[in-house]
């Protein structure tokens, strides 16, 4: 599937043995200034992990995969230019915040568009291949988070139609009073 403007990047899965540039955008991720705010992960810890578990992840979100999808925009000259991936959860499970999973639905994780590619449509494109997908699996809903301080993700994802939910998760066990906030989204397009 490719996406437009023609010619500049296409949006596709992730393939299994791509598990090197799979860890090379992970890192890349996890040095933006927002990091800290956007992922549950740090450059540190992803830094360390051996190779074991950048192709178990590359495995994992690959083309062939019925609950995980790892979509990524790959530019001229084969570079990557951004991600997003979706999990699909099902009904009467219980999420990684130990909230009761009450339908089948997408959450989308890991998203991230270089910087030189923000504001070009690459992050609807990357959007649009990974709710697809988890669309035509039979979900009945989509949903993600984002760190209450994180405007510019939480933005993003109210132009992209996701609303709160009122569902928010602690971060901390101290008094911060950090948390991520529920999105959630029920139809696409």
């Amino acid at each position: 599937m490719t996406s437009s403007p023609p010619g500049d990047y296409l949006i596709r899965p992730v393939r299994a043995g791509e598990w090197t540039a799979v860890r090379e955008l992970a890192l890349r991720m996890l040095r933006d200034p927002v990091a800290h705010l956007a992922f549950l992960d740090t450059y540190e810890e992803a830094v360390a992990r051996p190779d074991g578990f950048w192709r178990e992840r590359a495995a994992g979100g690959a083309e062939d995969s019925e609950r995980v999808r790892q979509v990524i925009a790959e530019g001229p000259g084969g570079a990557w230019l951004g991600t997003v991936t979706v999990l699909i959860e099902e009904a009467g499970t219980t999420d990684w915040a130990g909230f009761p999973v009450e339908r089948r639905q997408g959450h989308v994780v890991g998203v991230y568009v270089r910087p030189e590619w923000r504001g070009s449509g690459l992050t609807k494109a990357l959007f649009a291949a990974g709710l697809e997908w988890a669309w035509g699996r039979g979900v009945e809903r989509m949903r993600l988070y984002a760190h209450q301080d994180n405007e510019r993700a939480r933005g993003l994802y109210r132009k992209l139609g996701f609303v709160p939910s009122g569902r928010t998760v602690s971060l901390r066990t101290d008094a911060s009073g950090e948390c991520e906030v529920e999105y959630v989204l029920d139809e696409w397009g």
